[in-house]
């Protein structure tokens, strides 16, 4: 089978734009930060229950990415104040207040830890923790509401650290045991949903087999096979478009036509337009034969 080489051109074009102007806006350090720390937010994320896209959101935005004073000298992530029940290492820093006092730790692990603990210990966000692992937008307007930081906009710039970094990614790993994971490795990537004439349809990535599609598609194999008119053996190739339920006799009624391209054959371009092979044919009065030709114009309804 050819590749639907010029949808999937355009389709990729589009998500490298938007990818593009996603990355300008990343900052590299950021980045960095994210690279060095994300594993200990997912183990305590683990241990906790506290949204690892959360802890790092926090970190980041408390700590400048691991490079403000407290973080450097105090190795103070989350912007922790000493408080009555404080009992460690401290350190004066200016903040709401003049001269404030702030904790201050051996390692920035240990950071970690007490920031866990402080949620957990603290009854103001005892109600955090009856939302799921993966509500991050419900955590971080949580943590505003019970007051962990004076900035009414707090919430928001959480939100918008994982949304621009996709933290959440990394919320995933704590709302499935091990065991699910091993059974379903989908489940911490699953395939992205497209439309195409008013049908659902994903696009086969490496490694993608008809069998693992069915279980997290919830679908049988052979009617994968039959809605995308395969053969039982058929090894699919990345790019390939795979529907979820069976196509159409004529494609949407803003594609009457199609004027085939380099790589096309009848059945890339029945899959592109959701529309059923023989059906493409038949609009066409072409022979079973018929090989379409660079140029050549396509009913498609």
């Amino acid at each position: 089978m050819r590749r639907t080489k010029h949808f999937l051109t355009v389709l990729f074009s589009l998500l490298l734009l938007a990818h593009s102007a996603q990355a300008q806006k990343r900052n590299p350090r950021y980045q960095e930060y994210i690279k060095q720390y994300h594993e200990l937010a997912v183990e305590h994320m683990k241990s906790y229950r506290i949204p690892a896209s959360i802890t790092l959101a926090q970190g980041l935005l408390e700590s400048g990415a691991g490079m403000s004073q407290l973080a450097r000298k105090s190795n103070n992530h989350f912007g922790i104040k000493c408080g009555s029940s404080w009992k460690g290492r401290s350190v004066r820093h200016t903040d709401d207040a003049p001269n404030e006092c702030f904790r201050a730790y051996r390692h920035a692990s240990d950071s970690y830890a007490d920031h866990s603990a402080f949620l957990v210990n603290g009854q103001r966000y005892a109600f955090l923790f009856k939302l799921p692992i993966t509500d991050y937008k419900g955590w971080a307007h949580g943590l505003k509401k019970a007051g962990y930081a004076t900035d009414p906009s707090y919430g928001y710039k959480l939100i918008d650290l994982i949304e621009t970094y996709s933290l959440h990614q990394y919320d995933k790993q704590g709302a499935y045991s091990k065991r699910q994971l091993r059974r379903n490795p989908w489940l911490l990537n699953p395939h992205t949903i497209y439309m195409a004439n008013d049908l659902a349809y994903v696009v086969a990535r490496q490694g993608d087999t008809f069998a693992m599609l069915s279980k997290e598609l919830g679908i049988s194999k052979s009617k994968l096979i039959s809605y995308n008119e395969l053969y039982s053996d058929y090894q699919l190739q990345p790019g390939d478009i795979i529907y979820m339920k069976g196509k159409r006799k004529k494609a949407l009624p803003a594609y009457s036509y199609y004027i085939v391209e380099p790589d096309d054959s009848m059945y890339s371009i029945s899959q592109r337009y959701a529309i059923r092979l023989k059906n493409l044919y038949k609009l066409n009065k072409k022979a079973p034969d018929y090989m379409p030709q660079v140029g050549d114009t396509l009913r498609l309804r």
